[in-house]
């Protein structure tokens, strides 16, 4: 017991020595991240009211760069035919580079934009929002009716369908939603504004992006597009990288995970990125887009290499590579040849070689129909067969029986098999040599003379067949009884 008191204290003194390096390591990581909290933002201390603290794209001076060397490209249209600079040093392949990332850029801050619009312009119109998905168009739309109440002074047209225009007149008569206040309506209408201003400097970029990809990678354009390629390189970070990229991962680039809520992934599409857009791939049907998607994506992985070595300019080799993913897909699509009924082949009329000898004619004597099953296959016409249960019950016995006698009769005859195994039986038995089998006696007992000599065989010979018999035979003792 002393032993096990001391092994207890032992541990609580391991224990409280521990203790105090947990101390020390979350005074450490407290530091660490009282370190991290200075270089991040405060989500708490950002004020949502305000659209400066939430949108800052506009502002960077990254942002400004970029748009500015792109008007000036757009308004000098420079012709880009010179081979003279290696691709990955050229100035303007630099610039579509950045226009890429700036695109994916633009496109999560007009996603933050339209939540901001949203949450202030659902106080005026709550249900807008679920009439009119696209951020673009609820920006335009949101701008357009401002605080007015009565949308049938609103003039809708060219903004929206008229299907949607109409539905959306008829919800707004019914709405719960209150004017807003002069504050909150000019922040949503500024929030419009640059939310338009992003689109249209997106436009611009995606317009200098799709004229320069004819230059910088005409072979991936040529299959892909210039938009799908552009998003492609700028996803992948330049013509090298996409380059290096197997091709079920470019068939990945641009994929968006999809958030089903808990429900069955068997009718969700399977996952494709930017290759969807591509008009080969919107032009297939939808039993083989999975199948045409994966073709596609390797076709622009090779048109992808061909382009980062400059090995066909001209963008032939993309152009071929098309033309063979539509004949491809158009193969698919194709019905099964039809079956051609099949002739039967021509009967070999020539004797063919059987087999034959001792083995096969042993085999076909064992397994031959023996009389009584030919006669039980038999009928006769005109004449009931008998059966195992009665009136035609159980099973039937044909022929059998059929002398009226009510048994089954049958004359089998011995076939030769049976005669030769009897004959090999009994030349084994008593010998080939004539010789008198051991367990027969001469002596024989007559009730006349007692014990005399007697010819076995001859006794034999002379009973001869079943017929005769020793009842009747002139040698026997009832001939010979003296009469009186």
């Amino acid at each position: 017991m002393a032993s096990l008191a001391d092994s207890f204290l032992a541990d609580l003194d391991e224990l409280s020595d521990n203790e105090a390096y947990p101390e020390e390591e979350n005074t450490e990581a407290a530091g660490v991240d009282e370190d991290g909290d200075d270089d991040m933002p405060d989500l708490e201390s950002l004020n949502y009211d305000d659209l400066d603290s939430v949108s800052k794209l506009q502002k960077t001076q990254r942002y400004i760069d970029i748009i500015q060397k792109v008007e000036g490209a757009l308004e000098r249209n420079t012709d880009l035919s010179n081979q003279g600079f290696i691709l990955e040093e050229d100035p303007e392949y630099q610039l579509i580079v950045d226009c890429n990332a700036l695109s994916v850029d633009i496109e999560n801050e007009l996603i933050i934009i339209h939540n901001f619009i949203r949450d202030k312009y659902r106080l005026k119109f709550p249900e807008l929002e679920s009439l009119v998905h696209h951020p673009i168009d609820y920006a335009r739309v949101v701008k357009k009716i401002g605080n007015e109440m009565d949308l049938t002074l609103v003039d809708l047209e060219g903004l929206l369908p008229s299907a949607v225009i109409m539905v959306v007149s008829v919800t707004a008569s019914t709405t719960s939603g209150k004017p807003l206040s002069e504050e909150n309506l000019v922040k949503t209408i500024e929030a419009c504004d640059r939310a338009l201003n992003l689109d249209a400097a997106k436009k611009k970029v995606l317009d200098f992006v799709e004229g320069r990809m004819g230059y910088i990678a005409p072979n991936l354009s040529a299959i892909a597009g210039s938009a799908v390629a552009a998003k492609l390189m700028g996803i992948a970070g330049g013509l090298g990288a996409l380059a290096k990229m197997p091709a079920c991962n470019v068939q990945l680039l641009g994929a968006k995970k999809k958030n089903l809520a808990g429900f069955s992934t068997a009718t969700s599409q399977f996952r494709v990125g930017y290759l969807e857009h591509t008009e080969v791939f919107q032009s297939t049907p939808p039993g083989l887009r999975t199948r045409a998607c994966r073709l596609i994506a390797a076709k622009s992985t090779l048109a992808a290499r061909i382009d980062s070595i400059r090995g066909d300019p001209t963008g032939k080799a993309g152009r071929n590579l098309l033309e063979e993913i539509r004949k491809k897909i158009e193969k698919w699509q194709e019905p099964p040849p039809a079956k051609l009924p099949k002739p039967l082949p021509v009967p070999d009329s020539e004797p063919k070689k059987k087999r034959g000898g001792r083995r096969l004619r042993k085999m076909k004597e064992r397994y031959a129909v023996t009389d009584m099953m030919k006669l039980a296959n038999r009928m006769q016409f005109g004449i009931p067969e008998e059966s195992s249960l009665g009136d035609g019950l159980g099973e039937g016995y044909g022929m059998l029986g059929q002398a009226g006698s009510g048994k089954l009769r049958v004359s089998a005859a011995q076939n030769k098999l049976a005669a030769k195994v009897a004959k090999k039986f009994k030349e084994k038995s008593y010998g080939s040599s004539g010789a008198t089998s051991g367990l027969t006696s001469s002596l024989a007992f007559t009730p006349v003379q007692g014990i005399e000599l007697s010819n076995p065989q001859a006794h034999g010979n002379h009973l001869g067949s079943g017929t005769q018999s020793t009842y009747f035979s002139e040698t026997g003792t009832f001939s010979k009884i003296s009469r009186t």
